[in-house]
């Protein structure tokens, strides 16, 4: 290795490589100079004061595992939830009712204690909402999977979502993925959806994409990695007009540092508030999971970062905004931990939770 490391110093330094030596310099100040500038600009983002009144307006909601409906969690469960959210502005569950076939369709068995919970919840926790949690892996990056631009597969996901509500659930969530920006099968898709829920008094939600926290990144990203993660500003505004609530999966960002995610969070709540109409809900995930893995660190995207990245948006963006929560993901990963920077970082709507 020291023998191949004088060999690179000798070609460095060879006066024929001048112009290599010049290309290299400006390829690396073209790739590092972006980096060190969006670091040091979320970082930015992250510092600053909290402003009062930027806590929770008891609009909160949480993502809620398979488990609760399909035999595993009992009333001891329901009685240790219902303590555990107390005071919280925790309103709305998002529960694992899925996931969808590719065709669309939702076999029933999968729900077999369906009408166990929402009789339970109903029960114990007054006021809040049990909103059926639907979704399938999208045929938009492997041959596998659900296809949007097949009406016969959208009607079924109508017919799934009117299969659900009959069972009594006060809501139904939708979580497709991965779902490309601009994709207007799915802004059909959410019309169709629109009028069975209009019809029947509930609310539709959905789990959205990140936003391109720069210009047309989304493009780019899908150009050169075959997966457009983020969603264009406009899109998830055209997404936002057709639902009652949108939350924003604002985790999974790769992001090393929890200063620089928690950055990123503000940046994304303020993109989102400045396009999500007031009568909808527009909600920021907060990460209550720990996996570590390219993607995801848990080091650095913490509950307690995302957070203050929220409260630090809306308080920069539009601090009198209503209809502003926070998601949970997921309850059976959460970690007291979580809960506490939750109930400590964001309020509650009682004097105790």
């Amino acid at each position: 290795m020291r023998g191949f490391g004088r060999t690179l110093i000798r070609a460095w330094r060879d006066p024929r490589a001048r112009w290599p030596k010049r290309v290299a310099l400006v390829l690396a100040v073209l790739l590092v100079v972006p980096v060190v500038t969006g670091a040091a600009a979320l970082r930015l983002t992250y510092a600053g004061e909290l402003l009062d009144g930027t806590q929770t307006r008891g609009r909160d909601a949480i993502w809620l595992g398979h488990a609760w409906v399909d035999g595993r969690k009992k009333d001891a469960d329901i009685d240790a939830f219902a303590r555990r959210i107390k005071g919280t502005g925790i309103r709305d569950l998002y529960v694992h009712t899925g996931p969808l076939e590719h065709n669309g369709t939702l076999p029933a068995d999968r729900y077999p204690r369906a009408r166990w919970l929402i009789d339970a919840v109903h029960r114990e926790m007054p006021g809040v909402r049990v909103h059926a949690w639907l979704g399938d892996k999208l045929a938009t990056e492997s041959p596998d999977g659900l296809r949007l631009e097949r009406a016969a597969s959208r009607a079924a996901v109508v017919r799934s979502a009117e299969q659900i509500l009959d069972v009594g659930f006060d809501g139904v969530h939708f979580d497709l993925e991965p779902l490309h920006s601009d994709d207007r099968d799915y802004l059909s898709l959410l019309d169709d959806l629109r009028v069975l829920t209009r019809a029947r008094d509930v609310p539709l939600s959905v789990a959205a994409h990140q936003i391109d926290p720069l210009p047309a990144l989304h493009s780019a990203a899908g150009a050169l990695a075959g997966h457009p993660k983020w969603w264009s500003q406009a899109f998830f505004a055209e997404v936002a007009r057709r639902v009652d609530q949108i939350a924003v999966m604002s985790y999974d960002t790769a992001l090393p540092v929890e200063s620089l995610y928690g950055g990123y969070v503000a940046q994304q709540t303020s993109l989102a508030i400045e396009v999500t109409p007031e009568d909808t809900d527009l909600l920021m995930g907060l990460p209550f999971y720990h996996t570590e893995e390219l993607g995801h660190h848990a080091h650095a995207e913490t509950a307690a970062a995302a957070v203050r990245g929220a409260r630090l948006g809306l308080g920069r963006t539009d601090r009198d905004r209503e209809r502003f929560g926070v998601a949970l993901y997921v309850d059976f990963a959460a970690t007291e931990a979580d809960w506490t920077a939750y109930r400590e970082g964001w309020g509650c709507v009682a004097a105790k939770c």
